[in-house]
């Protein structure tokens, strides 16, 4: 038997709808403006302006130099296999826990998409002043210690592609100075974890290391955040082995699934 057609909920919310709709709109087809998103929801063109601003402040929606609205980060984890992110945040579960109850820090698993990273799962410690869970949270991903990692993965051709100066002559303050990077991410390789001191987030240092499948790539960044006034670099080492076990055991979870 055929399944049946979609019906709308009973109590439709027709704000949410226009703002899925729209964030279709432009993963879908492209990008568009605000007198196109307007015309295409049949609501008014102010209307339209405020559902776009909110996907941008969401990270569902970037605008370009032009004024064209187009898909943003949260919308572009579709290049990064979405059962891959589905099966990584499941697996990674017991094992931030473990990390959390072991090191009582917050503890993250990242992806990378293109420039940006995305915390996929997040598990907070119990201490009264700690990292707040950063789950779902988009940000530059030089900026970041899994971005870091992730980006350490790369070949320098395949780097200098992702921070191709083109790229950025909408917002060229965003550009990292390319050949700091490239010295940083060279001590990262050698080192096999990074360290992030408030380079993201004022008062925030953050240990990871990478989670890699079988073949060696980088899937993710596995990552222990606390405040600086609790960071001892004495301590380091220590972080870096309980986050390797971790990495290690979560490696072997997916390993297994396949």
């Amino acid at each position: 038997m055929d399944k049946p057609l979609k019906t709308p909920p009973p109590y439709p919310i027709a704000s949410v709808d226009h703002a899925l709709r729209a964030a279709i709109i432009l993963q879908m087809e492209g990008g568009a403006t605000v007198s196109q998103i307007a015309e295409r929801l049949g609501i008014a063109r102010s209307s339209a302006h405020r559902l776009l601003a909110m996907l941008v402040f969401r990270d569902f929606a970037v605008q370009d130099e032009d004024r064209l609205y187009r898909a943003g980060p949260v919308l572009e984890l579709a290049a990064h296999s979405q059962s891959l992110v589905s099966r990584l945040r499941a697996a990674s579960l017991p094992h931030l826990h473990r990390v959390v109850g072991l090191l009582d820090e917050t503890t993250n698993l990242t992806v990378r998409t293109g420039d940006t990273a995305r915390f996929i799962a997040s598990v907070e410690c119990r201490q009264a002043l700690r990292v707040g869970s950063r789950e779902g949270m988009v940000f530059p991903a030089h900026r970041t210690t899994a971005g870091v990692l992730l980006l350490a993965d790369l070949s320098d051709e395949e780097l200098d592609e992702v921070y191709a100066a083109e790229r950025y002559r909408d917002r060229p303050a965003d550009r990292p100075d390319l050949a700091r990077l490239h010295t940083e991410l060279k001590r990262v390789r050698r080192n096999g974890f990074a360290v992030n001191k408030e380079r993201s987030e004022r008062g925030l240092i953050a240990v990871g290391v990478p989670v890699r499948d079988r073949d060696g790539t980088a899937l993710a960044g596995l990552s222990v955040s606390m405040p600086s006034v609790r960071y001892d670099p004495r301590r380091l080492q220590s972080l870096v082995t309980a986050l390797n076990t971790a990495a290690r055991a979560l490696e072997d979870d997916l390993a297994e699934q396949r």
